[in-house]
């Protein structure tokens, strides 16, 4: 115990005296790549000091808390048998990288003839992605003074898209207030959600509307969709629920006239109406079989 006890006193002063530690140790051209989707990208691991002849190497994905092998027993794991290699004996290549390899991948190096066995290095990869064309709605016709929201949107970008409305092809700002050429317009943009909402809108807002959704690897555009600001007539509409009402009311009394002059009794007759005469008090009638008549079952009583 007591020699364990002066051997690292000895490994602590050895430094201070001049002398150098043996030890392994690694560094990175790049602990942050960034590399769009579908390209081919290198994560940088380089032994700057050993005296191991063959360390063991080890390469770890780290994603949403889940840790699991790419680089493990001098083999590939997973789905990167097919993809990736290593380079200069600890660098990992990636050929054809995907949306699912953004996360953080870690380089282990031990080497049992170093001092200090063991070291790593972590190497933070994010795998941009185009937007695709972004989901467009814009109402078609909208009365003027009323409020419109045009929507835009996509979920396959990343990082996340940012978004700008166009109005006959020229750029809208973010407010109407901020730009003198729409001061007529009362329009705010939201970039972040791709938003754009009137609160009144007037005859200069009609026209053609598309937005572009962008981020850092690329752009997506959606069609281009009319709206139409019309006038809201007031006094047609009246007018309209007035000759309705009056249409209704003639039908009414059209009806009511009808009936009282008998347009709607039933005058169809099918023959002489005949009523059952009445049965004489105190007398019974039975009906033979083979005469079908009748007879007295009982006298009148006088």
């Amino acid at each position: 115990m007591a020699l364990g006890r002066r051997a690292r006193l000895l490994l602590l002063l050895l430094p201070v005296l001049g002398y150098r530690i043996l030890a392994v140790e690694l560094t990175s051209s790049n602990t942050k790549p960034v590399v769009q989707e579908f390209q081919r990208v290198e994560l940088s691991c380089i032994i700057k000091s050993t005296t191991t002849s063959n360390p063991r190497i080890e390469w770890k994905k780290i994603r949403n808390g889940d840790t699991s092998y790419v680089f493990f027993d001098n083999k590939m794991q997973g789905d990167f048998v097919t993809r990736a290699e290593i380079l200069s004996r600890t660098s990992l290549v990636i050929k054809n990288t995907t949306r699912m390899d953004t996360a953080t991948y870690r380089c282990e190096v031990a080497a049992p003839d170093d001092a200090n066995i063991v070291d790593e290095i972590n190497i933070r990869l994010t795998v941009q992605v185009k937007p695709v064309t972004p989901k467009c709605r814009v109402p078609k016709a909208v009365p003027v003074g009323k409020t419109a929201t045009l929507h835009c949107h996509e979920n396959e970008g990343y990082p996340e898209s940012t978004y700008s409305w166009y109005h006959n092809s020229e750029p809208l700002p973010t407010d109407s207030k901020s730009n003198p050429k729409f001061r007529n317009s009362s329009f705010v943009l939201n970039p972040g959600t791709g938003t754009l909402v009137f609160a009144a809108v007037h005859k200069g807002d009609t026209g053609r509307y598309y937005c572009i959704a962008t981020n850092d690897a690329g752009s997506a555009k959606c069609e281009e969709q009319e709206m139409e600001i019309y006038d809201l007539n007031i006094g047609g509409i009246v007018g309209g629920v007035l000759v309705v009402v009056v249409v209704l009311v003639l039908i009414t009394l059209g009806i009511c006239c009808a009936y009282r002059r008998g347009y709607f009794v039933n005058t169809k007759q099918t023959g002489k109406s005949y009523k059952t005469p009445a049965k004489p008090d105190g007398v019974n009638y039975i009906q033979t079989e083979d005469e079908g008549d009748f007879r007295h079952k009982s006298s009148f009583v006088i």
